[in-house]
């Protein structure tokens, strides 16, 4: 039977013509779609692909070690074992991946689960081992993640040994830093610590992985860190959609290792140094009383004729063996909240103090120089000399009197004496006048003040390779009226003649001051590398002594001007440009040896006679004892108008006719600065002629 369409079945043209256009249009709009996918934008997605496929691997590079002058390893590294477990690669058994869990935590001592929930850094998370690892297994299955750091070498050879038995689990060796001396050098080495959030871009564009790596945060290793870390590698990896490794792409680039550095410190000295100022300090504080009156000190030894520091001793200082491979948190908030003694801070070159009497050698040689006095007449010292208001001249209550330090004076003094004796009197009045003595109008003044302890290596950093250093203050009248709104006054240059007021100076730039006269007017770099070497501990470079100015021939001119310093790192140039340009002082040959004369005085007849002069060896030196009121003091109520507490100076070099080496010691609070310091320098300058006697006996 044939069937017929029925009547009305027909479709109607237009519905036709709407399904074929919306046909069309499906496919055009498909069409235009995978031409914009496949053609337009290929390029872009396709490299997305490959960026999803391909995993950039940074080989990390071996840091470089530090080396004392004699070839001493001060810092080295050292294998730091981590177990790690890749999840994917755990057994398919539940009861299988418990027992490799309990394993683990049986020979590394970390629980199974802790009541942390929040995660923390890589090496730094402090959950159990099933939370690490079920973590990980939820985000990259085939990333291997550390459960365990730092472990025993012991451990790490039994897990290696039972890894058979353990598949998922493998052991991890990276480099650590060694600072084989902890404590005795960690002000000049410093520490490593990550990278912080701030750094991060920065750190990234050099090729660091900021969850890896760690950098330089103080001392040597924060100011030579470009040089000790070199050059990460580089390496690409195609994985598959889990993040399974599958092979190597490309072309790997290898790590650059670091750069290592010969200092020009001599362990044994700082040895000797440290134990000498550790004693002292313990001494002051047993004979006063009070357990913490001291709470820091510094000890610096230089060669005054190349720069190079011979030993750099700070305390208290923190122990570097510590911070390696992690900084302890709770030994790192006992450091910080340390306010006395601040033990993260280097007191050699970051802190700053009124230097009192020391700073009576730029008065000596700016008066000398400029002929402010006649060196072989002398000044009446009275024990007490008294300046009128110049506002109030008939008002006895508005002066002011300014004593010397023995109350019944010096008596008549020439400039000699007046040096060996610190004779206040003769200072304040060489360096700020006063009527009826042979003395110039006015005598040195401010300006001239300010000019010669510029010279002198005061009132800005010497570029010292340690960070952070500070500048220190030599007042001006400009200084005074726009920091305090005052106009200057004859007491101002006073106090500045004696180092008080409102001098401030680190121990570096006193012993620069007293370096600079021992070698006759040659203010040198002060630095602490001596030589940089390759991996395979060749010399690439020597660092040369660098006189930065020199006083008999003009002073102070802008670093790019300085010719033997111009290849000195870009970091320690941008300090040395904060210094002004100073006129040419042209200092007379006869005015540095006047003052070595008087220095030498200081030690055969004058303040340091009883306490710091040495049996066989001849040495000069100039005592300090700098007042001070700052916010400790003024807490403990020692601030007694006239009855201030001081800090102990005492900086010498030796030998006398010849010198070799120049040493400042500072304590905080010490009192009397021959007393106290003047003893810490001797037998500094013992052990260092004792040290060259047994290194010349062993030559022969």
């Amino acid at each position: 039977m044939k069937l017929l369409p029925a009547e009305g079945s027909k479709i109607p043209t237009w519905r036709m013509a709407i399904t074929y256009a919306v046909m069309a249009g499906i496919g055009i709009a498909f069409a235009v779609r995978l031409f914009n996918l496949q053609i337009l934008q290929g390029t872009t997605y396709l490299e997305a692909a490959r960026e999803n496929r391909i995993t950039n691997v940074r080989l990390p590079a071996a840091r470089g070690v530090i080396y004392d002058r004699n070839g001493s390893l001060l810092v080295r590294n050292l294998p730091s074992y981590n177990v790690l477990v890749t999840p994917a690669y755990l057994p398919d058994s539940e009861a299988e991946i418990e027992t490799i869990y309990a394993r683990l935590s049986e020979l590394t001592g970390v629980p199974l689960v802790t009541s942390v929930t929040v995660p923390g850094a890589r090496c730094r998370d402090e959950r159990g081992i099933r939370q690490l690892v079920e973590e990980r297994d939820s985000i990259a299955p085939y990333e291997a993640w550390p459960v365990a750091c730092d472990v025993g070498e012991t451990v790490a050879r039994i897990i290696r040994e039972q890894q058979v038995d353990m598949p998922g689990v493998s052991i991890e060796a990276e480099p650590v830093r060694d600072y084989t001396t902890g404590a005795l050098t960690s002000a000049i080495l410093g520490y490593m610590g990550p990278i912080p959030e701030s750094l991060k871009d920065t750190y990234e564009a050099l090729g660091f992985v900021v969850d890896r790596d760690l950098i330089g945060y103080a001392g040597i290793e924060a100011a030579y860190q470009t040089l000790l870390a070199g050059s990460n590698g580089f390496k690409q990896v195609e994985e598959d959609v889990a993040g399974n490794p599958l092979r190597e792409v490309g072309e790997v680039t290898q790590p650059t290792p670091g750069y290592s550095l010969c200092l020009t410190i001599d362990t044994r000295l700082q040895a000797a140094a440290d134990s000498a100022l550790r004693n002292q300090m313990e001494w002051v504080n047993w004979s006063s009383g009070e357990a913490d009156r001291t709470p820091l000190g510094v000890v610096i030894a230089m060669n005054p004729q190349t720069g190079e520091i011979l030993a750099l001793s700070t305390l208290p200082t923190y122990d570097t063996t510590r911070f390696s491979p992690f900084i302890p948190l709770d030994y790192y908030e006992e450091l910080i909240n340390d306010e006395r003694g601040k033990p993260l801070v280097d007191h050699a070159v970051s802190s700053t103090f009124p230097p009192g009497s020391t700073f009576k050698l730029v008065t000596s040689v700016g008066a000398l120089n400029e002929r402010v006095i006649d060196p072989n007449q002398t000044i009446l010292d009275p024990g007490k000399i008294t300046i009128q208001n110049a506002y109030f001249p008939n008002d006895p209550g508005q002066s002011k009197d300014f004593v010397c330090w023995n109350r019944e004076g010096h008596g008549r003094v020439d400039f000699l004496h007046g040096l060996a004796f610190s004779c206040n009197v003769y200072f304040y009045k060489i360096g700020g006048g006063f009527p009826g003595e042979p003395i110039r109008e006015g005598g040195l003044g401010v300006n001239d003040l300010y000019r010669y302890a510029h010279a002198l290596g005061y009132g800005a950093p010497l570029g010292l390779d340690l960070p952070a250093e500070e500048g220190g203050l030599i007042p001006s009248t400009d200084w005074k009226r726009i920091t305090l709104g005052e106009s200057w006054s004859t007491g101002d240059t006073y106090n500045t003649a004696t180092g008080q007021g409102y001098v401030l100076a680190t121990p570096l730039q006193v012993l620069t001051s007293a370096a600079t006269i021992a070698n006759n007017g040659k203010v040198m770099w002060p630095h602490l590398v001596d030589q940089v070497l390759d991996g395979e501990g060749n010399v690439v470079k020597e660092i040369e002594p660098c006189v930065l100015w020199d006083l008999l021939d003009g002073v102070i001119t802008p670093v790019e001007e300085i010719g033997s310093c111009r290849d000195l790192p870009e970091s320690i140039t941008d300090q040395l440009e904060e210094r002004e340009s100073t006129p040419d002082l042209d200092v007379h040959p006869e005015v540095l040896e006047l003052v070595r004369q008087g220095m030498r005085m200081v030690v055969t007849e004058g303040t340091a006679e009883d306490y710091a002069q040495l049996d066989n060896i001849s040495s000069a030196g100039k005592t300090g004892t700098g007042e001070f009121c700052d916010e400790v003091a003024s807490e403990q109520g020692l601030c007694v108008p006239g009855a201030w507490p001081s800090h102990a100076w005492y900086v010498a070099f030796a030998p006398y006719e010849n010198p070799e080496i120049a040493v400042i010691a500072f304590v905080y609070n010490g009192t009397e600065g021959a007393v106290t310091s003047g003893p810490i320098v001797k037998q500094v300058l013992e052990a260092y002629f004792n040290l060259k006697a047994i290194d010349a006996a062993r030559q022969s």
